[in-house]
C-alpha cells in the first residue's frame, strides 16, 4: 500500500503536468492572438499550480489588451513565488513605461539586470535606454541600447533607437568604428 507522502507526491506532480498543460495551451493560443481564451487557460494553470512564469505571461496576455495594473500585479505575484526569476522585473517596468511612470521602471529593469534565472538581459537594457532617453540622459540611453545589441545583435529596436540615439547627439555608431 502507497504511503501518504507517495500519494501527495504523486497528486503534486499531476497538478504540476495539468497546470503546465494549460499553460502550454495559454501561451499557443496567445500567440494566435486569442487573447480571452489564453486569459483563460492562465487562470486554470495558476489555479492548479502557481508558477512564476503563468503569472508573468498572465501579466503580458493582460497588457495587450491595456490592463496594466492587472499585468503589474501578476508580476508582482510572479516575483513572490519565484524573485529569481527576471522576466516580471522587466516587464513591470515595460508596463510603467507604457503608464508614462518611467522614473518608476528604473528600480525593476536594475532588478531584471540581476536576476539570476532570466535569458532575455537585453530587453531591460534596452527598456532602460528607453528610459533615460525620454529623460534627456542621451549618454546614458546610449549605453544601454549598445548594451542590449552587445546581448543581442540584430536586436531591431535597439538598433533603432541606438541610430536615434546617435543622430541627437552627433556620435558614430560604435560597432561601426
Amino acid at each position: 500500500m502507497e504511503s501518504d507522502a507517495t500519494l501527495e507526491s504523486a497528486f503534486q506532480q499531476e497538478l504540476r503536468r495539468r497546470a503546465k498543460m494549460y499553460y502550454q495551451q495559454a501561451y499557443g493560443r496567445q500567440a494566435q492572438g486569442a487573447l480571452e481564451e489564453a486569459i483563460g487557460l492562465y487562470q486554470q494553470s495558476l489555479a492548479l499550480y502557481p508558477t512564476a512564469e503563468a503569472h508573468t505571461f498572465l501579466g503580458w496576455a493582460y497588457s495587450f489588451i491595456g490592463r496594466y495594473d492587472d499585468a503589474i500585479a501578476e508580476c508582482e505575484r510572479a516575483i513572490a513565488v519565484d524573485p529569481e526569476f527576471g522576466n516580471p522585473y522587466n516587464d513591470i517596468g515595460a508596463y510603467l513605461i507604457e503608464l508614462d511612470r518611467p522614473t518608476e521602471a528604473i528600480e525593476h529593469l536594475q532588478r531584471a539586470l540581476v536576476a539570476k534565472r532570466y535569458d532575455c538581459y537585453h530587453y531591460a537594457h534596452f527598456n532602460l535606454g528607453r528610459v533615460y532617453e525620454a529623460s534627456g540622459d542621451l549618454a546614458r540611453a546610449r549605453e544601454h541600447f549598445v548594451q542590449a545589441l552587445v546581448l543581442a545583435p540584430g536586436y531591431h529596436p535597439a538598433e533603432r533607437a541606438l541610430q536615434a540615439v546617435e543622430r541627437r547627439i552627433g556620435r558614430p555608431d560604435p560597432r561601426e568604428a
